[in-house]
């Protein structure tokens, strides 16, 4: 017998006259059946009925596993101390939507984001578009509407396949290749480089600051006749006495020494802005560019919030992160000093591997739950920890109540290290800042 077929479910209909940014950002949510959708063929569409062509400002695209947001502010400081006006798009943010676009330094405000979301979402049509896809297309809208003459780009997930990718940068910039976002990436440094290597176009200026980068991300750069500069060849950076931490670190690019400042930031990345500013700005004072790098710092990156006894926070979320996090606390402890961690996590990230390189600089673990979609609980977290034999574990079912607890357990001298995601860290920042 003949069944008639469902009515299809009508998609939500865009907020109207009037929404607030909270009202968009739900519907956001709600307009694409997969929260990541891979795939450069759905934002093409829409990106050609916002522009016509590539927008006029010099376009720099930044990937990597990890220190991209650090790169990107270090050069964003590079470029407004050279007179530039700059626009710049990270993700994810901390606690404000806002956060992901600022125009000269300052994040964006809620009436020009809505302004950018109805626009894309009158051309889009009946195309689909992602949360993360819809997103970065206002951010275009924006940055072209604010008529700066730099773009900076930060590559959300991947590189070839990411949204970001439409636009065709004149400068790129890889930080890092490391494993992370396996089921969409690959399980091998040689597959997420091939990735990370898709934002690279024929005969642009780029910058590689992977010291044992994969042999794909060298064979895309050679095959497309790619300017690569390579950390190592074309740059070294050299650590020296003095300084934060006893440390500082010298970038000899050009013939030229420039002091770089081991502050909160991973210095490859640092070291990366400042070999990509002297290849888009080779006339740039070297003064002027020390200068600009010793103030940048980001917020949730090594974010000193808390003193006797100090306590830090970090974004860090993979092993590889985790990796340049214990050595800079290593830098910092002294003989005395014990190291208490809070640690959350999401279920599809290496918590294991985390750990390990976290394991010989903490003394004591406060293990957190995070009550946000795909967040592991207090008690899954210890449970996936336990091949790792970790010293002086607590289980907390809140990050409010880790941090509570480990500023109890510590003594004023201490240190306590908040890590293990963007939502973690938020958490922190609501309650610290």
């Amino acid at each position: 017998m003949f069944q008639p077929s469902k009515p299809k479910s009508q998609p939500p209909k865009a907020p109207g006259a009037g929404a607030s940014l909270d009202n968009w950002l739900s519907w956001l949510e709600s307009i694409h059946p997969t929260e990541i959708d891979l795939g450069l063929d759905r934002v093409l569409v829409v990106l050609r009925r916002l522009f016509r062509s590539k927008p006029k400002a010099r376009v720099i695209s930044v990937a990597g596993t990890n220190g991209k947001g650090s790169t990107v502010a270090a050069l964003e400081a590079l470029l407004q101390a050279h007179g530039r006006r700059t626009g710049a798009y990270t993700s994810p943010h901390l606690q404000n939507y806002n956060e992901r676009i600022r125009v000269d330094g300052v994040d964006v405000d809620d009436a020009t984001l809505i302004s950018a979301f109805e626009k894309v979402e009158a051309a889009r049509g009946s195309v689909t578009l992602t949360y993360f896809e819809f997103g970065t297309l206002a951010a275009f809208v924006v940055l072209n509407e604010a008529g700066v003459q730099d773009w900076i780009l930060e590559v959300g997930l991947g590189g070839r396949l990411d949204a970001v990718n439409v636009i065709d940068p004149d400068l790129a910039i890889i930080t890092s290749v490391d494993i992370d976002h396996v089921a969409f990436l690959g399980d091998n440094r040689e597959v997420i480089g091939f990735e990370k290597a898709g934002i690279l176009r024929p005969g642009i200026p780029a910058v590689l600051a992977d010291v044992d980068p994969p042999r794909s991300v060298i064979q895309q750069a050679v095959a497309q006749k790619v300017a690569l500069k390579r950390v190592g060849e074309n740059y070294t950076i050299e650590e020296v006495a003095g300084g934060n931490a006893g440390l500082d670190f010298i970038l000899h690019v050009q013939e030229q020494d420039i002091r770089l400042p081991a502050g909160p930031l991973p210095v490859p990345g640092v070291a990366a802005a400042a070999v990509a500013m002297l290849t888009l700005e080779p006339g740039m004072a070297i003064g002027s560019l020390e200068a600009a790098l010793a103030k940048v710092t980001v917020p949730g990156r090594f974010e000193r919030l808390g003193y006797e006894p100090d306590l830090y926070v970090d974004v860090g979320h993979n092993p590889h992160a985790a990796r340049w996090l214990s050595a800079r606390l290593q830098a910092l402890k002294g003989a005395s000093q014990k190291v208490h961690a809070v640690y959350a996590a999401l279920a599809d990230k290496d918590v294991e591997g985390v750990a390990h390189a976290m394991a010989p600089i903490v003394d004591c673990w406060h293990l957190a739950g995070l009550k946000v979609p795909r967040g592991l609980s207090s008690e899954t977290l210890q449970d996936r920890l336990v091949p790792c034999e970790l010293s002086r574990v607590c289980a907390h079912d809140s990050v409010a109540n880790a941090i509570a607890e480990a500023r109890v357990a510590a003594g004023p001298n201490d240190i306590i290290i908040v890590f293990g995601s963007f939502f973690t860290v938020a958490e922190a920042r609501s309650l610290l800042v």
